[in-house]
């Protein structure tokens, strides 16, 4: 038994609490450290899967591909991230649909703050976590180059920011909805580059992820704007209480941070959206470049081909004697007479 209870404490989410409802009562759970716990131990398991993945079904694509250094390292990464990404939409959108979230919206901000979660909502984001910080030790697993570890770095932390944040600041409904719209997104990208990958005359699922970003932004940016501007204002309970879970509903009545918040969203926002124009005028540039390069060859081709088509009809000039396509003369000679 006491082997068992140690092995619950890895396994299964702790901090259980039964709420009384109309029904009955109803099995909830709320955060505490020895979700670390069980962290650590998902961090593992995602370790393992990591290395499944990679071992029966990325190295085997690449054999056959032959890759240079750079495209496999991408090539890698986008697979890992396809294969998370999928993942992690459907389960979150299961979610999201049961607990009511989307057919609800007013949920995300009533009853405002979320201390006790469902069973699914806990797990979802235990495992979210151990993934992203799992990320970590992979950079040095995987022989990450040096130049591309910055960049993981700041996708790693931004993600735990974000995932952290929403499930210790109570906000979890929010942020399920979130990581939903930004999940698939990245499952789209990533999968138009492992397309590119295999045949880069291949773009097309490129213009799909172009329009999925940009819905995806536009959602964010009104839901931000919803629960912000004004789902969180009209929280019953306005006060700072921190043993409640309620860290920061009061600095929301408050409308010069309200704005300011929302302020810095659409900054944000605004900041992602320039980048995306940016690298979509970048690729629509190299596209056209190419495009022009191949018409200038293949008129030269043509040039070419039309030319020497002329020799053979007509000859060419030697010397300013008109010789034939073999190199002797056109003329007729003349047969002596015996």
């Amino acid at each position: 038994q006491v082997t068992a209870k140690t092995a619950f404490l890895f396994i299964l989410p702790q901090y259980n609490v039964s709420v009384p409802t109309a029904d009955g009562e109803l099995v909830q759970y709320h955060y505490g450290l020895k979700d670390l716990v069980t962290i650590l131990f998902y961090i593992f398991i995602a370790i393992i899967l990591h290395a499944v993945v990679q071992e029966y079904a990325l190295d085997k694509i690449n054999r056959r591909l032959h890759l240079s250094k750079v495209k496999h390292s991408k090539f890698n990464e986008s697979g890992q991230l396809v294969a998370f990404h999928l993942t992690s939409v459907i389960w979150c959108l299961y979610v999201v649909v049961t607990e009511g979230y989307i057919s609800n919206p007013r949920s995300l901000w009533e009853n405002y703050p979320h201390v006790y979660l469902p069973y699914q909502v806990k797990f979802f984001y235990l495992c979210q976590l151990a993934y992203w910080l799992h990320a970590l030790p992979e950079l040095y697993f995987q022989k990450v180059r040096k130049e591309e570890i910055p960049r993981q770095l700041r996708c790693i932390a931004l993600y735990l920011l974000h995932i952290a944040g929403a499930y210790l600041l109570n906000l979890t409904r929010l942020g399920l909805i979130l990581l939903l719209l930004q999940y698939l997104a990245e499952f789209f990208f990533h999968m138009a580059r492992l397309v590119y990958f295999t045949d880069e005359n291949n773009e097309k699922l490129f213009n799909v992820w172009a329009v999925v970003f940009v819905v995806t932004r536009l959602f964010t940016l009104t839901l931000y704007i919803l629960v912000i501007g004004f789902g969180l204002p009209r929280v019953e309970s306005q006060a700072l209480e921190p043993e409640r879970g309620n860290f920061f509903s009061f600095l929301f009545n408050n409308v010069l941070f309200r704005m300011s918040v929302l302020l810095l969203v659409c900054l944000f926002q605004a900041s992602v959206m320039w980048r995306f124009i940016h690298f979509q005028l970048r690729r629509w540039r190299e596209y056209w470049h190419e495009q022009s390069s191949r018409k200038r060859a293949a008129a030269a081709a043509g040039t070419k081909q039309q030319s020497r088509l002329l020799k053979r009809d007509s000859g060419y000039h030697e010397n300013g004697v008109l010789k034939a396509e073999n190199g002797t003369s056109p003329r007729t000679k003349k047969l002596k007479s015996p």
